[in-house]
Parts: structure tokens; C-alpha cells; sequence
């Protein structure tokens, strides 16, 4: 019986490591374009205060 669950673990291990490794790479990749557009938007702001335009109060999250 306890070659049984060795077997079955051994199976299960890969899948659930390239789970873990798929979310962890979704994961950076959406926090990357959260950060990115974040950074934008600053960087947009500044260029419109330095303009005098009026600032963009629409927030979309």
C-alpha cells in the first residue's frame, strides 16, 4: 500500500508544480501591468499639470 501512495504523489508532483509555476508567472506578469499603468498615469499627470490641462478623474478600477 505504501508503494501505491508513493506512486500516486509522484504523479500528482509535476502537475502541481507547473500549477504553481503558471500562477506564479500570471502572477508577475499582472502585477507588472498594474505597476506599468500606475507608473503611467503619474507620468501623465505631471505632463498635464506642467501644461495647466485639468487633471483625468476617471479611476476605472
Amino acid at each position: 500500500m505504501d508503494n501505491w501512495w508513493v506512486n500516486a504523489l509522484w504523479s500528482v508532483t509535476p502537475t502541481a508544480i507547473l500549477g504553481v509555476l503558471f500562477w506564479l508567472i500570471i502572477r508577475s506578469i499582472l502585477r507588472a501591468d498594474r505597476t506599468e499603468r500606475d507608473e503611467f498615469a503619474k507620468i501623465e499627470a505631471q505632463e498635464r499639470a506642467k501644461r495647466g490641462l485639468p487633471s483625468q478623474t476617471t479611476d476605472k478600477r
